[in-house]
């Protein structure tokens, strides 16, 4: 699949079997290399790691707000030549489905992050304590 902005294509991803959905965090920091990974080494268990189509829009937005100092274009690519990632693609009526009584949040990224878990039944791994609270999907090392 390639993302792209206009006609110009950003990135063709890998497609397949995944045990795990990373939230927007996750994947920034395993992108860049974070420290802040070290309190997570059940993390490599769970490769290969599945990447919302959600999360590299939620990464363009904060870049856009200047939130985040990364071009989410080069991102995009740096993701789809990255073999730990695989874009799991989910048909956009079944997101909406599962978001709409997702009523625990105002975030618009972490709603359609957690629908996304929802409807592919997989686990979900994030740092959000409201995400952990309320949804059903998470690794065991998260509950």
């Amino acid at each position: 699949m390639g993302l792209g902005v206009g006609r110009r294509r950003v990135a063709t991803y890998r497609r397949g079997f995944l045990n795990a959905l990373l939230d927007t965090h996750f994947l920034i920091w395993l992108v860049v290399g974070s420290d802040r990974l070290n309190e997570f080494p059940w993390l490599a268990s769970y490769k290969p790691w599945g990447i919302s189509p959600i999360s590299i829009l939620e990464i363009q937005f904060l870049a856009e707000l200047e939130r985040l100092e990364l071009d989410g274009g080069k991102f995009s690519t740096r993701l789809a030549d990255d073999p730990r990632f695989v874009l799991d693609e989910v048909p956009l009526t079944g997101l909406i489905r599962h978001a709409l009584p997702l009523d625990w949040t105002r975030d618009p990224f972490d709603r359609l992050i957690a629908a996304h878990s929802a409807s592919r039944r997989i686990p979900l791994c994030t740092v959000d304590r409201t995400i952990r609270a309320h949804h059903g999907f998470l690794p065991l090392e998260l509950r």
